[in-house]
């Protein structure tokens, strides 16, 4: 398996509402489409809940993937989606939820703001690097989707790792409101005629507590080339 990994790290970046997008094609190909497409994308839940079985009897083969070490592999649990082309781990005292507009969903048994998501909406685009320059597209995202216009977004270190030919971004912000932050890593993809978002985070005040447990997950999410019905 061919991997290659590389980093942009960054100061804290604070992205001002106030703030012009030095990309508006970036704006137009991935707000526009994301949050028009989420809001729309209804999932079939029955078949999310059959796969979990299915992650738990291909998890050998998928913490190779990862190469985790023995003792990390008790941490987590995979999931693994061979109909929708995706495969991720997550903590293992969590359990499944829906999660609206998303296909699979994963939280904490007591502090449900801890979480993992993955949703998906289709795309002509072949990577993640068609939609423009890494550092564009993601703070353009993050300040125009993932943001409230009541929240302050920061961005921290961006990653870009290429596994088996495909692209990832991975990258960490906080959204700031009066009183309250939380802090997520997210990893995003292109693949299968799709574009794939998981997010995983949790309130900001656990953030330095479990920022390692969660970068696990965010790194471990894989595209699974989806094949045809002729085969």
């Amino acid at each position: 398996m061919a991997a290659s990994l590389s980093w942009l790290s960054l100061p804290p970046t604070r992205l001002s509402k106030h703030s012009v997008s030095s990309c508006p094609r970036v704006i137009e190909s991935v707000v526009g489409v994301i949050s028009r497409d989420f809001s729309n994308f209804e999932e079939d839940c029955s078949k999310r809940k059959s796969l979990i079985g299915l992650g738990a009897l291909t998890g050998s083969l998928l913490f190779a993937r990862f190469a985790l070490a023995k003792e990390e592999t008790d941490r987590y649990t995979p999931f693994v989606d061979f109909i929708d082309g995706y495969s991720y781990v997550y903590p293992s005292d969590w359990r499944d939820f829906d999660f609206l507009g998303h296909d699979s969903a994963f939280k904490d048994r007591i502090a449900a703001l801890q979480h993992v998501r993955v949703g998906f909406i289709p795309t002509t685009k072949n990577d993640i690097r068609d939609l423009g320059s890494m550092q564009e597209v993601i703070f353009d995202l993050v300040k125009n989707v993932y943001a409230a216009p009541t929240q302050i977004p920061t961005i921290y270190d961006i990653q870009e790792r290429t596994v088996d030919g495909k692209n990832y971004w991975t990258f960490e912000y906080d959204l700031q409101s009066s009183g309250f932050a939380r802090t997520a890593f997210a990893t995003i993809a292109i693949g299968n005629g799709r574009y794939y978002t998981l997010v995983v985070g949790a309130n900001q005040r656990r953030w330095s507590r479990l920022r390692n447990l969660l970068k696990v997950v965010a790194d471990s999410f894989k595209i699974i080339d989806i094949k045809s019905a002729s085969g």
